[in-house]
């Protein structure tokens, strides 16, 4: 009996889940903005674009910006916004402060755009453009981005602390957080492969490398010699210095090298480990670690379906003058 009543509620729940996808899927569209600011998406491109032939690192920086938006609150950028007088935001919560970058790029995109389509485009809508138009530029990876998201007026540390997957995340422990926003096991270990390109700081693996137990200062899972070039970047104490995620190329570039740096024990972080000790996510990750690898298309689809998460549609939300603030 206890059985059936858990079964149709996971039921009910699954059906109004998927309602509300097909409500949200009627009202993004790629020709959202075909009529109220033709050329939206050629001109964001062409701004992208110069950004990224002046600095190319931007491009892994914008879609973590996008990343970390949409799971806090959904994609509504209210990672843009400052925090609220006496509060913390989202830019203060621990992922975020003195690491996410870009900020000033989208308030560039914003201002641009305004000139050209005053109060029609949404912010949230920008940044995810912005994040595509970046990485196709970056590394010739591209995905469909439907639009027609609107901005919230909300942004809290507090959420972002508890919504945001850490470095240190065990299996169980990501793969909830990603369930929770409506993302398989198999969109967790796409989406972790953007980890093929950008920089993380030194005090996300301070604990990894130094502190990790009592009787395993240093994570034992770790290829020792890798841990060990690690530790000459990132002495005990640096929270500041840069490096880049993928330690095993010259260049940043985007391919699925990712996946045999998990295999190999040489993912900067322990969510990255972590994709290899389930035995569904180990076989994903054998699948996109080959010559032919499906990653980038598979990459694709699980960025267009991450950027619906909770979208504000209609009359919901604002559509923000300044990104930074609330109207």
């Amino acid at each position: 009996m206890m059985y059936t009543k858990m079964s149709s509620q996971w039921l009910l729940w699954t059906f109004a889940a998927f309602l509300l996808a097909l409500t949200v899927d009627a009202q993004l569209s790629t020709t959202f903005y075909s009529s109220s600011c033709r050329n939206l998406t050629a001109r964001v491109d062409e701004i992208i674009r110069g950004h990224i032939r002046r600095d190319r690192t931007l491009a892994p920086s914008l879609l973590r910006l996008h990343f970390h938006d949409c799971f806090v609150r959904g994609c509504d950028a209210s990672v843009l916004l400052n925090s609220p007088r006496g509060a913390q935001g989202e830019k203060d919560a621990i992922g975020n402060k003195d690491s996410l970058r870009g900020f000033e790029i989208i308030d560039d995109v914003k201002t641009k755009i305004e000139t050209m389509c005053p109060g029609v485009v949404s912010c949230a809508d920008l940044l995810a453009l912005s994040a595509r138009d970046s990485m196709r530029a970056f590394g010739n990876i591209t995905w469909s981005v439907p639009l027609g998201r609107r901005d919230g007026t909300v942004t809290s540390a507090s959420e972002a602390n508890n919504d945001l997957p850490p470095p240190f995340g065990t299996f169980s422990s990501l793969s909830a957080i990603f369930r929770r926003k409506g993302l398989t096991v198999k969109d967790m270990v796409i989406l972790s492969g953007a980890h093929t390109v950008g920089t993380a700081r030194c005090a996300s693996m301070q604990t990894r490398l130094y502190s990790f137990s009592s009787a395993n200062p240093t994570d034992p899972t770790l290829d020792p010699t890798f841990a060990s070039r690690l530790k000459r970047q990132c002495p005990q104490g640096d929270n500041t210095t840069l490096i880049r995620n993928d330690q095993t190329k010259p260049t940043d570039t985007w391919d699925f090298n990712y996946y045999s740096n998990v295999l190999r024990s040489k993912g900067l972080f322990g969510s990255d480990d972590a994709m290899k000790r389930n035995p569904a996510a180990r076989k994903i990750v054998l699948s996109q670690n080959k010559p032919g690898s499906p990653f980038s298309a598979e990459f694709a689809k699980a960025m267009e379906k991450m950027g619906r998460i909770g979208v504000l549609t209609s009359r919901q939300g604002q559509i923000r003058r300044t990104c930074t603030r609330t109207n």
